[in-house]
């Protein structure tokens, strides 16, 4: 057991210095989804300061870096990072504040790419049994990154891959890294009903799109609240409403959009299959046709076991027992991280990053500031997530 300062310290002060001006320079500069350009570049320097090879470029605006392992041989582990922003302003007050107005890195992504560089700079030193790539992903806040990612080849030989989140819940030295459900997943809906318009003042004459959406916006939370295992986390959100242009108009159509999430595949399918067989029964009902389309988004983010496992050794032998947390409650937020773990093993972790004294801001939030020394400690953690999993691997 090293304790927390014991992780910091495996760190040079140079490489300390180095990584947080990293942090601060990519909070400076936050860039959207398929946008992070400057974002990459801040990357591509600091890992060739630290000396850790740049392989290739990934999924237009990410980076894919190797660091050899002890046997050329050996299994291939991942590390990932996410680098895209949220369109937030940010208004923390800090001297490395947002300089892009109107963008921030208030989801953490400018912690999590340090913090996988930082796991790298360890591993350059101490190796694992085989190859570490790591992997600078873009667009995670669309859903998107992870897919391209996985498309692009770069995961080639990869048996297992961790990655870790910010989590303003839990105090700084606090992991969580259990089995089992850990994001939603992040689908959505879109019901468009047909019905036939005419003059408010004659609804007998019409057949009313209206009150067909408004009764399916009541009658869809009864999908979760009476279709779904009460002890099982499920959401069913409407965000949208549209329908008509005149008070005294009943109009031709009426249109609702909104989220689905789930933790589990089969919950997935069924709150998806539910949905849409409720909206034509409501449309039959009042003589409407409905129209319903489904979007998947990114799937529900599940732990494996044995990825789990090596990732809560990781953080006993560096910490011990204690600084192992369980989450709190059903995270119903998604992580394109998942599209990793249905290929591979692996475990995504949340890193604690309040500290006491400290105001309790969470992400997605204006003023959102986590604590940086996380930075070495979540790099020391990943770093011997990869190094347990290699040798695991190699037996």
């Amino acid at each position: 057991m090293t304790g927390t300062q014991g992780l910091i310290d495996q760190f040079t002060p140079a490489e300390r210095d180095a990584l947080l001006e990293l942090r601060r320079a990519l909070h400076r500069n936050p860039e959207p989804a398929w946008e992070e350009h400057k974002t990459q570049a801040i990357l591509r320097a600091a890992l060739e300061k630290a000396g850790i090879r740049v392989e290739r470029e990934v999924a237009k605006t990410g980076l894919i870096a190797t660091i050899p392992g002890k046997s050329k041989n050996g299994p291939v582990v991942a590390i990932r990072g996410d680098i895209d922003a949220l369109p937030i302003i940010e208004e923390t007050g800090l001297p490395f504040a947002s300089e892009n107005h109107g963008m921030m890195h208030a989801c953490g992504h400018d912690m999590h790419a340090t913090w996988t560089v930082a796991a790298g700079v360890l591993l350059a030193r101490s190796p694992a049994v085989g190859e570490v790539r790591l992997v600078l992903q873009p667009a995670e806040e669309v859903g998107e990154g992870a897919a391209k990612v996985i498309a692009s080849g770069a995961l080639e030989r990869v048996q297992a891959i961790f990655g870790a989140h910010v989590d303003w819940r839990y105090e700084v030295g606090e992991f969580v890294a259990q089995a089992g459900p850990l994001a939603a997943s992040t689908d959505t809906f879109e019901v468009d009903f047909r019905g036939s318009g005419g003059h408010g003042a004659r609804p007998q004459d019409t057949k009313d799109p209206v009150v067909g959406m408004a009764s399916f916006v009541g009658d869809v939370q009864t999908v979760v609240s009476r279709r779904l295992d009460p002890a099982i986390p499920g959401v069913i959100s409407v965000g949208v409403l549209r329908a008509g242009n005149a008070a005294n108009v009943i109009p031709e159509t009426s249109f609702c959009a909104g989220t689905i999430r789930a933790t589990t595949p089969e919950v997935r399918t069924m709150l998806a299959g539910e949905l849409s067989r409720l909206a034509h029964s409501v449309a039959a009902t009042h003589q409407l046709t409905a129209k319903v389309t489904l979007k998947e988004g990114t799937p529900p983010l599940v732990n494996p076991e044995t990825g789990a496992g090596w990732a809560q050794d990781a953080v006993r032998d560096l910490l011990g027992k204690q600084a192992l947390r369980t989450l709190l409650r059903a995270n119903m937020g998604g992580e394109d991280f998942a599209f990793y773990l249905e290929k591979m093993d692996g475990c995504f972790i949340r890193v604690g990053t309040h500290r006491d004294g400290r105001e309790r801001i969470g992400v997605h939030n204006s003023k959102f500031d986590p604590d940086e020394s996380t930075i070495y400690l979540a790099g020391a953690v990943l770093a011997e997530c990869a190094r347990k999993a290699s040798a695991e691997l190699t037996g």
